[in-house]
């Protein structure tokens, strides 16, 4: 007895594919699983016109024949009659969303190649036309070289043509020939544009603006320039545009510390709240204006729907260095905070993969470095232009970030070519439209990032503040004593001086290295702790902490110092996820080995570097 012709309903996410299937099959369905794995399986039964039965299998859906999750690897493995238990289909159904055909035409290319008797779908094309967008089903039948019915699954519109096409294709089924090389993604992609481009009739004046854009934002050697540009202007902007705010609180903050130091008489009390709370977290909360703009310019990309064309665009990099494409979203959340981004990498499905997007997250300059690059940056790097509206701070500032990038790259390749050897898939997308970012959801983004801020301000920042002050305060100095040398933690800092000494490191610095691990903020506030100690309450008040600080480091210091902070080991909050979700404690220890020794190359090269040249 000869099985019943089997046909599988294949095609991308969201294309309207199972309800294609339900309509086609009714009641007549069996749900169990794949064989060995725990993926799904839906079957039903059809009849065609002429009283033949027919198996329908209904597929995960899927970008691409190369897969980037178990969904998609069953998708092709029943397609090329791999998966265990389950033989390669008479013929295939593909599924189109009429409306977002370039994207969805690209896996269907692929399937075409594949030579097994084929139908389109050509689904959704009420919910296109309501959008403005006509196509030629004749064109497009013509350029893919197989039949394309027109239908709209949920209002069985259709399905009796699709039925029909489908009893005459397997009347007396063809196999095409496959080629001899399977064509690659990006040449695929262009076919897809190609073809969805000829088959349209007319389309509104925004779907024909989004084409136009994408053109140039995509193009592959526009698009990676414009991005660079975007972000270059996004660092400019992080100066520029904070000048007035900060100054705003700096006399705040500057009035603030004068007004404690005449009402509190003189003692530990007032060197509590001038030296530890106002002179430590305030060195702090001064930086909110910078992180602010530079989350503005996150949540306007993000809004607009070009954060997704950056994905796609950093995909072929990240595949050169062994990284999944999945990986960009759990990077670019680490440039706001490496704890969402390490969370977010349970996406990624290979155990490799996965495991080296965790270890190289921390490198993605997150906002706690902000307050100490700019700190550096505003008191050792001159306030001077180097060309037509670019400021040399915003240059210094985008030379870090990148510097952050590049480290997660080649630390992503060495990991990949070492201890976790392969290489990583890339990943497909689907990409928005554009639009005007909300403004009501801008606005709540930005009150959600300062208040988080704030609450670390707060809590982490402050304890650890104020742990730092009660350490540099006791025991107290004797006559002609230095407060910060005497102290426990002045003792501290002195042994691990001995081990940062030869890269450039100061003993403040020292000092403020061990306390950074809670939040990497506190460095900063841990210096103007130690500082402020040391310093009258008139030069509190009257000496911004940029100003204290370039009378007291050399050039070649501060840019060691921040040469550090590039590779610096993470926080402890950081430490605690990884931990985590390795459930081990082996990784998260080598992370932080290896980050230590990168900075400390890092910083020890960048010192002796500046002394070379005299700085």
């Amino acid at each position: 007895m000869h099985p019943l012709p089997l046909v599988a309903v294949a095609g991308s996410p969201n294309a309207g594919k199972s309800a294609l299937f339900n309509a086609l099959t009714g009641a007549r369905q069996k749900v169990g699983n794949y064989p060995g794995v725990t993926v799904e399986r839906k079957s039903g039964g059809l009849v065609l016109g002429d009283g033949r039965p027919v198996e329908l299998v209904d597929l995960p859906g899927a970008y691409s024949l190369d897969p980037a999750s178990p969904d998609e690897a069953v998708t092709r493995d029943v397609l090329l009659g791999r998966q265990g238990g389950e033989r390669q289909p008479d013929a295939l159904v593909i599924v189109l969303d009429a409306s977002n055909l370039d994207n969805h035409l690209r896996f269907a290319l692929q399937l075409i190649e594949l030579g097994l008797p084929t139908i389109v779908a050509l689904n959704m094309v009420d919910l296109a036309k309501r959008d403005g967008l006509e196509l030629d089903r004749e064109r497009l039948q013509r350029d893919l070289g197989v039949p394309v019915v027109e239908t709209v699954a949920v209002r069985r519109r259709g399905i009796a043509d699709l039925g029909a096409a489908l009893d005459d294709l397997l009347a007396g089924p063809v196999r095409r020939p496959m080629p001899d090389t399977p064509s690659d993604l990006l040449r695929l992609q262009r076919r897809a544009r190609e073809v969805a481009s000829a088959a349209v009739l007319s389309e509104t004046p925004v779907r024909r603006w989004t084409h136009r854009l994408d053109a140039v934002l995509l193009h592959p050697f526009a698009g990676p320039l414009i991005l660079a540009l975007i972000m270059f202007v996004m660092f400019q902007a992080v100066f520029a545009w904070s000048e007035t705010p900060v100054g705003w609180i700096e006399s705040g903050l500057g009035a603030l510390s004068g007004a404690a130091s005449d009402m509190l008489p003189d003692g530990l009390l007032r060197s509590l709240v001038v030296d530890g709370v106002l002179s430590g977290v305030g060195a702090v909360i001064v930086f909110l204006p910078q992180i602010l703009i530079l989350f503005l310019f996150i949540l306007l990309l993000e809004g607009s729907g070009y954060m997704v064309r950056a994905a796609f665009l950093m995909d072929k990099l990240m595949h050169g260095a062994g990284l999944s494409g999945r990986a960009f979203i759990p990077l670019l959340s680490s440039f706001a905070c490496a704890v969402p981004g390490i969370m977010a990498t349970r996406t990624i499905d290979d155990p490799k993969d996965r495991l080296t997007t965790i270890l190289v997250a921390p490198l993605m300059t997150c906002s706690a470095r902000l307050p100490v690059y700019t700190l550096i940056i505003a008191a050792f790097i001159p306030d001077r232009s180097v060309g037509y509206g670019i400021g040399l701070q915003g240059l210094v500032m985008f030379a870090l970030y990148i510097a952050g990038i590049a480290g997660a790259w080649l630390a992503a390749l060495a990991l990949r070519r070492g201890v976790f050897k392969g290489g990583g898939g890339g990943f497909m997308m689907e990409l928005p439209k554009y639009q005007w970012p909300a403004f009501k959801d801008v606005l709540l983004g930005l009150w959600q990032r300062a208040a988080i801020f704030l609450k670390r301000a707060g809590t982490i920042i402050l304890g650890t503040t104020l742990l730092l002050w009660a350490l540099a305060s006791f025991p107290q100095a004797g006559p002609g004593e230095k407060q910060s040398e005497v102290s426990v933690a002045g003792k501290i800092a002195g042994g691990i001086h001995k081990v940062v000494a030869p890269i450039g490191f100061n003993e403040d610095i020292a000092m403020a290295l061990l306390p950074a691990m809670a939040a990497r903020e506190v460095a900063v506030s841990a210096i103007a702790t130690v500082y402020a100690i040391d310093a009258s309450d008139e030069e509190v008040a009257s000496a911004t902490l940029a100003e204290r600080l370039q009378g007291r480091w050399s050039l070649a210091t501060a840019l060691a110092f921040l040469a550090w902070f590039v590779f610096a080991p993470q926080c402890i909050s950081t430490i605690a996820v990884t931990r985590r979700e390795t459930n081990s404690w082996r990784w998260p220890l080598f992370m932080v080995g290896y980050l230590f020794i990168l900075a400390y190359l890092a910083a020890g090269a960048t010192y002796w570097t500046a002394i070379a040249l005299g700085l």
